[in-house]
């Protein structure tokens, strides 16, 4: 099963990140990733850049409207993400349990739906197939 592990930071862990060396960090993330590379889970991960440089499309109007970061609060911001192939929920529950985060940063975990999970006499969904192996083999 793939579960995508979101990881989430408050105003309060924005700050307390401030009291911590960088070179602290990337090293603390470089263990936790080469552990799960180790272990054999990671397929996917990235950090992404600061709100201030990205950007919010809203479609509560009639024509959607882009808004620039940052975006009003900043209660919960998504910075990044890995995706794990595993076993079963707990395990993936497991390895969001290590991710080394401080206080006010959170991890959701969700699982990532396949093409089982929808009606495979779908056309969108057939297509979908192709599209997947188009992409893998972009990637050779």
């Amino acid at each position: 099963m793939k579960y995508m592990l979101i990881m989430r930071a408050t105003d309060k862990a924005i700050e307390a990140a401030k009291d911590i060396p960088f070179e602290r960090i990337i090293e603390d993330m470089g263990r936790f990733n080469d552990a799960m590379m180790k272990a054999g889970v990671l397929l996917a991960g990235e950090g992404l850049s600061d709100a201030d440089e990205g950007f919010v499309v809203d479609f509560s109007g009639d024509t959607p409207l882009v808004t620039d970061g940052p975006y009003g609060e900043t209660k919960e911001l998504f910075n990044g993400f890995w995706i794990l192939e595993v076993a079963s929920r707990e395990e993936a529950a497991e390895w969001a349990k290590r991710v080394p985060l401080g206080p006010g940063s959170k991890i959701e975990v969700r699982r990532v739906t396949g093409p089982e999970d929808f009606p495979q006499d779908n056309e969108w969904i057939q297509k979908e197939e192709g599209w997947r192996e188009e992409l893998e083999s972009r990637e050779a």
